[in-house]
């Protein structure tokens, strides 16, 4: 059957994109930033993921203000990156699987969850800039990826709370797949920014990695927020965390820190990159 072998987190800052692009991963400002997802590197390639499921927030490229799903699932075989006016050039194409995606959705509705389904996805920064910063940059994807959109831009947002549930069912669903692969959760979106408004800059760093620790050993703490707390502590944009909890759902109650790096401001955003293994013992 199909296994969960572990999760990664990941900030999704639109820059990081830009950067890679220019060679820049090395240059000062960037170097910290950079150099911690390179353990989490390491154990991806030394691992190597038959699928990865990326969490993330669609930036309007599917889903505008008028129409935006809670959740939503990629169904399809191929996923085309679109230029968001960076200039940056389309990246190669990410392979999808169809029928596992189906199986997922499937499973999803059984347990009461009421996937928007949807054949065709445009992937943006979010689902984009994770797996190049993780994964490098390839004309042909090593593995096969999924996109899951989370609501965090038009109010009302799913709670903390819900998004874990969303991973707990997660993990069922694909646990009940009858095919043979291993399944990596990527959670992007975060840490605490906040782009407009009075408050625009704002980065909780002693927020943020609480926020962190918790997640790996008592994901329940962060339910104990709502939605407006999350947002008071954290940025209106901060709230993208709560997309992590989608990834910790889906693993073990107990898991093992391979990897824990935070670094802040990094384009006026707190990032971190989190690596959680599966011991299955």
């Amino acid at each position: 059957m199909a296994k969960i072998i572990g999760g990664v987190t990941s900030s999704h800052i639109p820059a990081v994109g830009n950067a890679i692009d220019k060679g820049l991963q090395q240059e000062p400002y960037w170097k910290r930033f950079f150099d911690g997802y390179k353990p989490a590197a390491a154990w991806l390639e030394e691992h190597k993921p038959d699928v990865v499921i990326v969490v993330y927030n669609d930036h309007g490229l599917n889903f505008f203000l008028d129409k935006v799903p809670t959740f939503a699932l990629g169904c399809a075989d191929t996923y085309y990156h679109t230029d968001e006016g960076w200039a940056l050039n389309p990246l190669a194409p990410f392979p999808g699987d169809a029928q596992f995606s189906w199986h997922m959705a499937e499973k999803l509705v059984a347990q009461e969850f009421d996937i928007c389904t949807c054949q065709e996805m445009k992937v943006d920064h979010g689902f984009v800039n994770p797996l190049r910063a993780l994964f490098g940059t390839h004309e042909k994807w090593p593995f096969k990826s999924i996109p899951l959109a989370v609501n965090t831009v038009q109010h009302p947002l799913p709670t903390a709370a819900r998004c874990l549930k969303l991973g707990r069912a997660l993990r069922k669903a694909i646990e009940s797949y009858p095919e043979d692969m291993k399944v990596v959760i990527l959670g992007t979106g975060g840490m605490s920014h906040q782009l407009q408004g009075e408050r625009a800059g704002i980065i909780d760093v002693d927020f943020d990695l609480e926020c962190m620790e918790r997640i790996a050993s008592d994901p329940e703490w962060m339910t104990q927020f709502t939605n407006g707390e999350l947002i008071a502590r954290a940025g209106s944009e901060g709230i993208e965390t709560i997309m992590w909890l989608v990834m910790r759902g889906a693993l073990q109650d107990n898991v093992k820190i391979i990897h824990k790096h935070y670094h802040a401001p990094i384009s006026n955003t707190g990032a971190g990159v989190m690596v959680l293994e599966n011991t299955f013992i």
